[in-house]
């Protein structure tokens, strides 16, 4: 796992090196273990390494037939049976990216529909005079990009650009209303107005510093033929996918929440390894109703593993929000992002590859509004998120928040029954705008891979043709799921109702409301849109996500465009970013 970046000038004259030099040192926390360029005239490509696989020959860039150069974020979990299909061709490392470069020079810009992994990539053709670029169907891995009247930019984080001056630090109020009302951004425009991401699965081609065309290849089948699937099936396809997500020359291990997403996975490394699988789990203290902790620690006894718990503390909350808000430069105001930072930062020093269970409600249909859909009385039926996180404040113009998300839903509905077109939706827009940036941002801030089995392009298509009644009951959804682990570990009690894995912040905020709400009015980001009566209403709700939604903004506004580091804690990082305003 790495970081990317380049530039593609349209003068014809060289990038200037200190851009270069700005971009790859925005993105050191990606890739600790090394660094490395390509400059040929107007083009200019940079890695930094996260060391996974071929520890001694994969450093990058890598170099292929007719001058091609490639730099990748990511992995390819079919490079073995690639290499075995391109017998004849020269390799040079034993780098699991190094296949993309000779499956471009046999296909051309089809090469992306012969990878099975996660990735985010830019490849040189200097015969072409193009650089292409290339993100994994489901968007695990992020890849931003600008055009300007000066040519091209890339890299694997928005804080890149602006750091590197080739973009300026603006709010799109547009966006910010999707952020704050949806906890998310939707499609292709970032919050900053001059940055865009490479859309899951698309394939951009760059030429004389412009973008000149583009492709992308489908995540989930239009229109699926539905097949009855057994739990040997099941077994079949999620062993296969675990096994080539545990590919790994480093030490590896798993978070476990309690929930049965991560309890199927570390029953199935438990299996496949024959090892002793290291777990790290999360509490919180006090006594919360989504302490999923000890369930986990069970679950792990169950199955051998050497399991780690570690506590988050209303303390820990107050230091930490600033640097996990300034972590998240792309932004989510999902809580889930606390416990997830706080698990990198655990396993940085012990483990560089961590599997996760993000992707198992997606592909199975875990969740409430998957079973409301498929409800026969259409009483209980209603559409997503119809309401935002802040609905109902006077005072707030958060305004045609929707018009993103209402086009993906009739984007992704055609052909689709009501539970697929859901499905589909969470994957377009949900799961690569808010889950995987989480977990992308939070783990690389520790330099730590977080890696997903069930968001797998097998398991996708497997799952996704299933029968909805082997997906979900009026009751409960992940039914196929849940019955598969009832048999092999039933200790993960997988009929039981997950509780969650969010911290308590409704608790901690409320305790501190009062004075909290007037610094988070007074910060520039919040003034700009809301008034001191509108958040005050807010955090007198005592609501949890409505109250993180607007601290969160406040501090990652203060470091994202005030330039306040995140070095104080909540209290100090507002006061700096109201006497900065």
């Amino acid at each position: 796992m790495c970081g990317i970046a380049g530039v593609m000038r349209r003068d014809g004259r060289e990038p200037d090196p200190e851009v270069l030099d700005a971009l790859a040192a925005a993105l050191g926390h990606r890739g600790p273990d090394g660094e490395g360029r390509h400059v040929a005239g107007p083009v200019a490509l940079v890695h930094r390494r996260l060391a996974i696989i071929d520890l001694e020959t994969g450093d990058q860039p890598l170099y292929g037939p007719d001058g091609l150069v490639l730099v990748a974020n990511g992995e390819i979990y079919n490079d073995p049976a690639l290499r075995a299909a391109m017998p004849a061709s020269p390799f040079r490392t034993h780098s699991d990216c190094e296949p993309i470069l000779f499956l471009y020079a046999a296909h051309g810009l089809d090469f992306a529909a012969h990878l099975r992994g996660m990735y985010a990539l830019a490849l040189y053709d200097p015969g072409a005079g193009r650089i292409i670029l290339a993100r994994d169907p489901f968007g695990i891995k992020p890849l931003y990009y600008v055009e300007t009247a000066a040519g091209f930019a890339f890299a694997s984080e928005p804080q890149a650009l602006l750091r590197a001056g080739l973009v300026r630090a603006e709010i799109d109020p547009a966006r910010r209303a999707e952020l704050l009302q949806l906890k998310f951004t939707t499609g292709a425009a970032t919050i900053f107005p001059g940055i865009r991401r490479v859309l899951p699965g698309e394939t951009l081609v760059i030429e004389a510093g412009q973008i000149v065309a583009r492709r992308q290849l489908a995540r989930l089948p239009a229109r699926p033929v539905i097949r009855a699937a057994t739990l040997a099936d099941l077994d079949r396809v999620l062993g296969e996918s675990v096994a080539l997500h545990l590919r790994s020359d480093v030490p590896y291990g798993l978070f476990l929440s309690g929930g049965i997403d991560s309890a199927s996975l570390l029953w199935l490394m438990h299996r496949i390894s024959g090892e002793r699988v290291q777990a790290i789990t999360i509490g919180y203290d006090g006594a919360d109703a989504d302490d999923e902790s000890e369930a986990a620690l069970a679950v792990a006894r169950a199955v051998g593993a050497r399991a780690e718990r570690i506590v988050m503390t209303e303390a820990d909350f107050w230091a930490a929000a600033p640097r996990i808000a300034a972590c998240l430069d792309d932004p989510t105001t999902d809580a889930a992002a606390l416990p997830t930072w706080f698990l990198g930062r655990a396993a940085a020093g012990q483990l560089k590859v961590t599997l996760c269970g993000e992707g198992g409600d997606e592909m199975f249909a875990g969740y409430g509004r998957y079973r409301r859909a498929v409800i026969p009385w259409r009483f209980f039926q209603r559409p997503a998120r119809q309401r935002g996180v802040l609905d109902g404040i006077p005072g707030l113009d958060l305004s045609g928040w929707r018009d993103g998300f209402t086009a993906a839903e009739q984007r992704e509905a055609a052909g689709r029954n009501p539970l697929q077109a859901l499905q589909a939706l969470d994957c377009a827009e949900w799961l690569p705008n808010d889950l995987l940036i989480k977990l992308d941002r939070c783990l690389m801030a520790h330099g730590v891979e977080g890696r997903t089995p069930f968001i797998d392009p097998d398991v996708a298509a497997f799952a996704f043709a299933l029968p909805d009644a082997s997906k979900v009951s009026w009751r409960l959804g992940k039914l196929l799921l849940r019955r598969w682990l009832a048999e092999r570990l039933p200790q993960a009690r997988p009929f039981a109702r997950k509780r969650g894995f969010k911290p308590p912040v409704s608790r901690w905020i409320a305790a501190q409301g009062a004075r909290l709400a007037p610094l988070v009015a007074a910060s520039p980001g919040i003034a700009a849109f809301a008034g001191r009566e509108a958040v005050a209403a807010v955090f007198a709700t005592g609501d949890g996500q409505m109250t993180w939604s607007l601290l969160f903004y406040a501090l990652w506004h203060a470091h994202h465009l005030l330039g306040i580091p995140p070095d104080g804690d909540v209290e100090a990082v507002l006061a700096a970013a109201s006497r900065a305003g």
